[in-house]
């Protein structure tokens, strides 16, 4: 059976950011500095890694491969950030590839020791794809605290997997593979919590998201690229133009003002 012409384009797209033709799944790690994630990427790929450096960036790219119950899964390594609000050109790297290299997953690692701390970043994660599993590491570290989490309260109040891990001893890498398994296969069907904002700003957002639909269609999430415009991150557009050869969008903003002006993405 050929591929499809979705999954065929999304082959393309994924070329913009990491070339691995023969990966079954292709994984995001992302997560905030200091988490333990670069141990997680080092525990599952061992040194089947590559190295270089993001397209047109001077940030380092990472990612590697594993096997498992028969797939091939490119992992890969995204730079630590602490938000996915380009202020940095690591977390435009992060924001770009989650949004437009359309991973299967998103795998977003958290230190258990302070949970509060990184959940900003998660939920800006399930903001962009309904895909995501928070990996819960450094578990050891924190019962060594004290700390208890429940971490399947947890899973029933954000909507998507939490799988406890201890990277460096190699504890729930098993349960975080197979979850990643599953959820990229479609076994899974995560059903994240959804921010809500109040009224005034809900209502701008479903307007914004209305007029993108003729130019994105099914390709990326509407309400998130309707937030960032809110946000007056107009980044987003030039990355839209990039990563989806979109020619109608006509940059006519009100600078200054709270919210784009309606009617510019005709």
């Amino acid at each position: 059976m050929g591929l499809t012409y979705q999954r065929s384009a999304k082959r393309v797209l994924r070329a913009n950011f990491v070339n691995s033709p023969a990966s079954d799944y292709i994984v995001a790690l992302a997560g905030n500095p200091n988490t333990g994630k670069s141990t997680v990427f080092n525990a599952l790929t061992g040194l089947k890694q590559h190295t270089g450096n993001w397209p047109g960036k001077t940030v380092i790219q990472a990612y590697g491969n594993y096997r498992y119950k028969g797939k091939m899964i490119t992992l890969v390594d995204l730079p630590g950030t602490y938000s996915l609000f380009t202020n940095s050109p690591e977390e435009e790297v992060a924001r770009d590839f989650i949004c437009f290299g359309e991973p299967d997953v998103t795998i977003v690692v958290v230190d258990a020791t302070c949970l509060e701390r990184n959940l900003n970043f998660v939920l800006q994660v399930m903001e962009i794809t309904p895909k995501t599993i928070m990996c819960l590491n450094l578990i050891d570290e924190a019962r060594r605290r004290n700390i208890h989490i429940d971490y399947k309260k947890l899973q029933d109040k954000l909507g998507v997997p939490v799988i406890p891990t201890a990277a460096r001893n190699g504890e729930g890498l098993n349960q975080l593979k197979d979850t990643v398994n599953r959820l990229a296969s479609g076994l899974i069907c995560p059903n994240p919590r959804q921010l809500r904002y109040e009224d005034s700003i809900e209502k701008t957002i479903e307007e914004l998201a209305a007029e993108l639909i003729p130019t994105l269609q099914d390709r990326i999430n509407k309400r998130w690229i309707a937030l960032r415009l809110i946000e007056g991150d107009y980044s987003v557009i030039a990355s839209i133009k990039k990563y989806l050869g979109s020619s109608t969008f006509k940059e006519e903003f009100e600078y200054g003002t709270d919210t784009p002006r309606m009617g510019c993405f005709k």
